[in-house]
């Protein structure tokens, strides 16, 4: 079961919403220890100084911000402290906003917030009000003393928060070389393309997708922990340059083609949230 990672409440006009918030993602990542090769001696990295090399023990180590070249601007803890936000329990919605304004660019990391005790009527009526409304909340939030932008929004009977990148942190499309601005398709290219498009379109099924390395690593670990010989796979074969786009794409949409169909579910109307 899992267990709420912070508690407070959402506040709107004069309303207050006591939630718990529990993260939506449990990541899977594989970790490996640095050994000896030798005799498989576990290798630990050790902090020492740049100049004269000796060891340099954690409660002598200070913060330093570069300025210019090794020229540093040293900051204490107690420096950092005092600029803190002023800790709150309360997520302040400040604005409530069209969810296709926002471009996902923004979105960093997700959780779910679910209502407190004693508070699932209210909590539903801001999910139902921002349903009927098709709006999401932005709101500011301070977690270990770091002052946050989120969104949150209605999913089916949740709502979830959203951490988002500030705007000063996007990098702006016109920093981007090589953008193309005057190319425009040919007519017959993009029918083509369209075509080739809706034979792959299907519904979203998350389920359907896999960190196929990480299976093939934990895969290989297992079988060298079995003692078993591992046989390196061939390397994948480069595609070939396009050289005809028109070519490339009548060639996709012929081998689609020839296929033998599947049974594809039937799509449902979206129904506005």
């Amino acid at each position: 079961m899992p267990r709420p990672i912070w508690s407070g409440s959402i506040s709107f006009g004069l309303v207050n919403v006591p939630i718990k918030m529990y993260n939506t993602v449990k990541k899977k990542t594989i970790s490996f220890n640095q050994l000896r090769k030798s005799d498989g001696c576990r290798i630990r990295l050790k902090k020492t100084c740049a100049i004269d090399g000796a060891e340099v023990p954690s409660d002598q180590i200070v913060k330093g911000y570069e300025v210019s070249p090794d020229r540093y601007v040293v900051v204490t803890q107690e420096d950092l402290d005092s600029l803190n936000p002023k800790a709150s329990k309360t997520i302040e919605i400040e604005d409530f906003v069209l969810s296709e304004q926002i471009n996902p660019i923004y979105y960093e990391q997700s959780y779910y917030l679910s209502p407190d005790k004693g508070a699932a009527k209210a909590y539903t009526l801001l999910l139902s009000a921002m349903k009927e409304s098709k709006r999401i909340a932005i709101a500011k939030l301070i977690i270990r003393n770091k002052q946050h932008l989120t969104a949150i929004r209605p999913d089916g009977r949740a709502l979830t928060l959203s951490i988002m990148h500030f705007a000063d942190e996007i990098v702006s499309k016109d920093d981007i070389d090589d953008l193309p601005t005057d190319i425009q398709p040919e007519k017959r290219e993009l029918n083509i393309a369209v075509q080739l498009v809706e034979s792959l379109s299907a519904d979203f099924d998350p389920t359907k997708y896999h960190d196929e390395y990480r299976e093939k690593v934990i895969e290989m670990i297992e079988q060298k922990a079995e003692g078993q010989q591992i046989v390196n796979q061939p390397a994948a074969e480069q595609g070939a340059k396009v050289v005809d786009l028109m070519a490339a794409l009548e060639a996709s949409l012929a081998a689609i083609k020839k296929e033998p169909p599947t049974a594809k579910p039937r799509r449902k109307k979206a129904r506005a949230q």
